[in-house]
């Protein structure tokens, strides 16, 4: 059973009470893109959407319009080799990607190895798909890389088969990048064990100037399955466009829990987002240089907390550790929220190794900033 509800829906019915009470609270916690996309694919959305045959059921492996610019995308920016027809698999987000996965590959008691500090929703699907967590450490002073000793140890000394181990590189919540040294060690390791690694990798073309793909990795197809999505690099979250990619086979093992779930994304959607993906590196310089910008603001925001951080991280946000006079990050944060009126997010929500820890969103704009840092500088902490 899932243990709960996602932190930040229950976070969010809180700060919607504040605000009903008057607090106008500046939300820095979510990492939903607030910038547009692209006019030309907008563009496309509308004219799509006036094709009487638009309207209809869709293919349940997506429009072939749209897996092959995944496929040109992936050769461009990843220098990866994908076949349209069988290696990849339009998702509604790559979030219900994770579902698909956990429902495809678990069952009841199997082991699914998932980083500590990392995205929630991975604990989530895995219990809801009725296999069990098993969390791996990431630490700072590794950079956020996994100890690959903690790791053979965890599968040879586990009572249940290991299924599926998590990864995300570039990482969320720490920022840590791609490292092409640790993507050869994971897939060596998997291919040791005879486990499936899960890459979860939306972050790659958020400000970072190398994006990877563990798929470029010799031998990788054997036993990798990398989710990707438009959310983070073409500000596309809520229209709902993700993708797997992988060998054939694994395609056509989650395709048979997938279509009984859904009948197939809108269709000018999917197009859309293949014009999308069309996009030059004229369109990724001009969503970074926002981000670099709003980044320097945020770092002057942890700074007044006192909070330490390095300045390399890939992402749309800053992972901070607390100052030595803080409890940890929940103290911090709700501290930050009910004498500030400013929501950062504590790192604890991504598991134990994050609880000294705090992270900001970069998805609000430089007047807001300027608002969070001035309410900050004028509030009573700790």
């Amino acid at each position: 059973m899932v243990s709960g509800e996602y932190y930040f829906s229950t976070k969010l019915k809180e700060i919607e009470s504040l605000n009903r009470a008057g607090k106008n609270i500046i939300n820095l916690g979510i990492g939903s893109p607030d910038l547009p996309p692209h006019p030309d694919v907008i563009e496309e959305l509308n004219k799509q959407s006036q094709r009487p045959d638009a309207h209809a059921y869709q293919s349940y492996k997506g429009s072939p319009i749209l897996r092959r610019a995944i496929s040109n995308w992936y050769a461009q920016w990843y220098n990866v080799e994908l076949d349209p027809a069988s290696e990849i698999l339009p998702l509604i987000g790559s979030k219900e990607g994770i579902m698909h996965i956990c429902m495809t590959y678990l069952d009841k008691d199997d082991i699914v190895l998932i980083p500590n500090p990392g995205y929630p929703t991975y604990s989530s699907a895995v219990r809801l798909a009725g296999g069990q967590v098993a969390a791996y450490t990431l630490d700072e002073s590794k950079n956020w890389a996994p100890d690959f000793e903690e790791l053979d140890s965890m599968v040879l000394s586990a009572h249940h088969p290991v299924k599926l181990l998590f990864v995300s590189y570039p990482q969320m919540p720490t920022g840590a990048g791609s490292d092409r040294d640790i993507f050869e060690k994971i897939v060596r390791f998997a291919i040791k064990h005879d486990i499936l690694i899960i890459h979860d990798n939306p972050y790659s073309f958020i400000l970072n100037d190398s994006p990877m793909s563990m798929l470029e990795i010799h031998g990788a197809k054997e036993a990798v399955i990398e989710l990707n999505s438009l959310s983070k690099s073409h500000n596309m979250a809520g229209w709902r466009v993700g993708m797997i990619c992988a060998a054939e086979q694994r395609i056509n093992e989650i395709i048979r829990f997938k279509s009984n779930m859904d009948s197939g994304m809108f269709l000018p959607v999917q197009l859309a987002a293949a014009k999308a993906l069309e996009l030059g590196q004229d369109w990724f310089d001009k969503l970074n240089k926002v981000y670099k910008e709003r980044r320097e603001k945020v770092y002057e925001l942890l700074a007044l907390l006192k909070c330490t951080f390095h300045t390399d991280q890939n992402g749309m946000f800053v992972w901070a550790k607390c100052p030595t006079d803080c409890k940890d990050g929940f103290h911090l944060s709700d501290d930050v929220l009910y004498n500030a009126n400013v929501f950062i997010t504590p790192g604890g929500i991504f598991g134990s190794a994050g609880c000294n820890y705090v992270r900001v969103s970069l998805c609000s704009t430089n007047e807001k900033l300027d608002e969070a840092i001035k309410r900050i500088k004028t509030a009573d902490l700790w």
